[in-house]
């Protein structure tokens, strides 16, 4: 069986995406920075940041605070987020503390953070909803994209695919994060991947 270029789906799908809207999961600024620069030009889209993953408030505001303030200075999209709840996370992977970085425990963090911004998506009349996650070469994008295309049918909004990390999309994002002068953390966000020897 061939393996899915989810990079070049992103890109058959946007060219017929003009005068759409997009809901663009990010988990950080960094992530998002080659995201929206791929993506904003050729879609309307605005920056959800839904992550109850991360490990305790300060993190997740000091996250939240470069992620606004990387759309004031690029003007790349609009921006909401849903608030603070770590215990949204702890109970999706209640079982799954010990499993490996990559593992079964980011998988149900994976489809908690797309699931809410699914709900989102329908809920606020966007046409599509994705996410940043596949800018890194540390996620799984073909378990993202499966991910994606399910709550799809769940839904009912159109998933847009992709594999941020291509055409240089994950070096891209660092230069940009140096451009920006934008906090870059060395772990994933949950008090579980500090811990990873990964």
């Amino acid at each position: 069986m061939n393996a899915v270029n989810y990079d070049k789906l992103m890109l058959k799908t946007l060219e017929s995406a003009q005068g759409k809207r997009l809901l663009l999961h990010s988990c950080c600024a960094p992530c998002s920075t080659a995201c929206l620069e791929e993506v904003s030009a050729k879609i309307k889209t605005s920056v959800f940041y839904y992550n109850p993953n991360l490990d305790g408030a300060e993190e997740y505001e000091k996250r939240k605070r470069e992620q606004i303030r990387l759309l004031r200075e690029t003007g790349y999209a609009d921006y909401f987020d849903c608030g603070y709840d770590h215990g949204e996370f702890l109970r999706a992977v209640c079982g799954f503390e010990a499993e490996k970085e990559g593992g079964a425990r980011c998988e149900r963090c994976f489809w908690l953070r797309l699931s809410r911004t699914a709900e989102e998506a329908r809920t606020r009349g966007y046409d599509y909803f994705a996410t940043t996650l596949t800018v890194s070469p540390l996620k799984n994008a073909r378990l993202i994209n499966e991910i994606g295309f399910a709550l799809q049918e769940e839904y009912g909004v159109t998933y847009l695919p992709g594999d941020f990390k291509k055409r240089g999309g994950y070096l891209r994002s660092i230069e940009l994060s140096k451009k920006y002068g934008l906090y870059r953390q060395n772990y994933c966000g949950c008090e579980f991947s500090k811990k990873s020897p990964d």
